[in-house]
């Protein structure tokens, strides 16, 4: 367990330490223009940072076993910060995601998702076999998806909404609930999702967009294009650190959702393969170390986090290619720090405690000397 932990924060330090300098050379133009300082945004993202490596410390201390004990007052809260935002969040670009509470400004989605998977995993546990009857189980786990799921997708916030949704359904799978209760769910819900998604003019747009790239070849907004340029410039070895010119106001937040582009520009299509082959192998250490876990529900949980990780890396990496519509979702520990990098820390930490609580539970072989 040791190895694995060492590896997994290893690989979690080398992707803050290469989203810091991606960060810096992405938004030094855009913060000397807009703050007259290059490194206002940088030294905001190192603050953050902080305190993600700090929640990290915190939550590697904490027994994951108390989360089950705590996770419904938890999910509770979540709801009401959830509501709260519909009411009184901040609105930028067509959605309600973020909650100014004058000290902090912060996005409860993203705390929604982790606090979800903490108590569905407990569910999971405590239901057992009767995940399988839809009646007397499956349903029950249907209400808290469903009403963090569609709170966060009235914001409107599709990308987290399905993120959400599909890792719930994969975790109920994982747990044992029967594939047809799933599909039939989820049939549904995409049914009842694509006609929310309509109705909102934000992801109607963007939706509308991409299928009609798709019929037409063509690049469903600007920054798709740009960066789509930036990572056709980089080539095989890229242009070099700080060399991108799609940071110089081409390329929209290009230190934050898109910073995949100024990732493939300044380092080249072998860095971005690097660099989604070691979240691959975070997500295959995680998985090790949720399956050597001593109870179903540290299984649950570890699975939950380390798939959270993975999908949200590879949704970004697809939507900076043009493979999906755009999306809010962030590079996990890359991208311009906030609720995301913090969230996504504390996960690590809850992961290397799973592993720590594990190796305890193991009891030392004795060698009996005769």
């Amino acid at each position: 367990m040791k190895t694995l932990v060492r590896s997994m924060i290893f690989i979690v330090i080398a992707l803050i330490v290469l989203g810091a300098v991606l960060v810096f050379t992405a938004s030094s133009t855009f913060s000397e223009v807009k703050f007259d300082n290059i490194y206002f945004l940088f030294k905001s993202h190192i603050a953050k940072l902080v305190l993600a490596l700090l929640a990290g410390i915190v939550f590697a201390m904490i027994p994951y076993e108390k989360y089950k004990e705590y996770s419904k007052p938890l999910l509770f809260g979540v709801i009401a910060l959830l509501i709260l935002t519909l009411l009184l969040g901040s609105k930028a670009k067509g959605a309600t995601r973020w909650l100014d509470l004058g000290v902090i400004r912060f996005q409860p989605s993203e705390v929604a998702k982790l606090v979800l998977f903490m108590h569905l995993a407990g569910m999971i546990e405590r239901k057992g076999k009767l995940l399988k009857d839809f009646k007397h189980g499956f349903q029950y786990t249907l209400v808290w998806i469903f009403a963090v799921s569609g709170l966060v997708l009235i914001q409107p916030n599709l990308s987290t909404s399905m993120i959400i949704i599909f890792t719930s359904f994969t975790l109920l799978y994982i747990g044992g609930s029967r594939l047809r209760h799933i599909a039939a769910t989820l049939g549904t819900a995409s049914v009842a999702g694509g006609i929310a998604m309509m109705m909102f003019s934000h992801s109607r747009q963007r939706i509308l967009a991409f299928i009609d790239g798709i019929n037409t070849n063509h690049v469903p907004n600007i920054q798709v294009m740009q960066a789509k340029i930036g990572l056709g410039s980089g080539g095989l070895f890229g242009v070099g650190i700080g060399q991108s010119r799609q940071s110089d106001l081409f390329l929209p937040e290009s230190y934050g959702d898109f910073i995949f582009s100024i990732l493939g520009e300044q380092f080249g299509l072998l860095g971005t393969v690097l660099v989604l082959t070691l979240f691959f192998a975070l997500f295959v250490i995680g998985v090790i170390i949720a399956k050597r876990a001593k109870d179903d529900y540290g299984q649950l949980l570890g699975f939950a986090i380390s798939f959270n990780i993975i999908m949200s890396a590879f949704i970004n990496a697809g939507v900076v290619t043009g493979l999906l519509p755009t999306t809010g979702i962030t590079l996990p520990f890359i991208s311009f720090g906030g609720t995301s990098i913090i969230l996504f820390c504390a996960s690590i930490g809850i992961l290397i405690n799973i592993a720590h609580q594990s190796s305890k539970s193991i009891k030392p072989k004795v060698k009996i000397v005769e």
